[in-house]
């Protein structure tokens, strides 16, 4: 049986391919869900993948995420900035976490250049376009046979 990856994905996130494509591309997150599927099952691992303009029910994924998925990957989207509530989520999980920006945050507005997430995260893919989730989910796939 393939280990699980929760792959999550924060607010606005729902509107890709659609919200400023001159930043975040055209690709619809519906797209990256189904390339990253693909690459999971060539690299032996399952995915589970959600999304939520709530920060709560981050938090209860996270939550969820102990004990039955070996890693999360998650673009935690303008809740990077601002969520403690998902930083002590993540926190309270063992497995690896990478964290995920398609836009460089560095190269953006100030206020984006802070992440709480990654204060947690074992490592952070940033500014690589949707390819940064197939990146994301190769890491994880060392990181669990690590």
């Amino acid at each position: 049986m393939p280990k699980l990856v929760t792959l999550l994905n924060g607010p606005n996130l729902n509107l890709l391919g659609l919200r400023q494509p001159e930043i975040y591309g055209h690709e619809t997150l519906d797209d990256v869900a189904s390339k990253v599927s693909d690459l999971a099952e060539d690299l032996g691992l399952a995915v589970r993948a959600l999304q939520s303009n709530h920060e709560g029910q981050l938090v209860d994924w996270i939550q969820a995420a102990r004990g039955t998925s070996a890693g999360i990957i998650i673009n935690p989207g303008a809740y990077s900035h601002t969520s403690i509530a998902i930083l002590d989520a993540l926190n309270a999980y063992d497995g690896p976490v990478l964290e995920v920006h398609i836009s460089n945050i560095h190269k953006r507005e100030a206020f984006r250049h802070h992440s709480y997430v990654s204060h947690r995260a074992d490592g952070v893919i940033a500014g690589c376009g949707t390819d940064g989730y197939l990146l994301a989910l190769r890491r994880m796939a060392s990181l669990l046979k690590a």
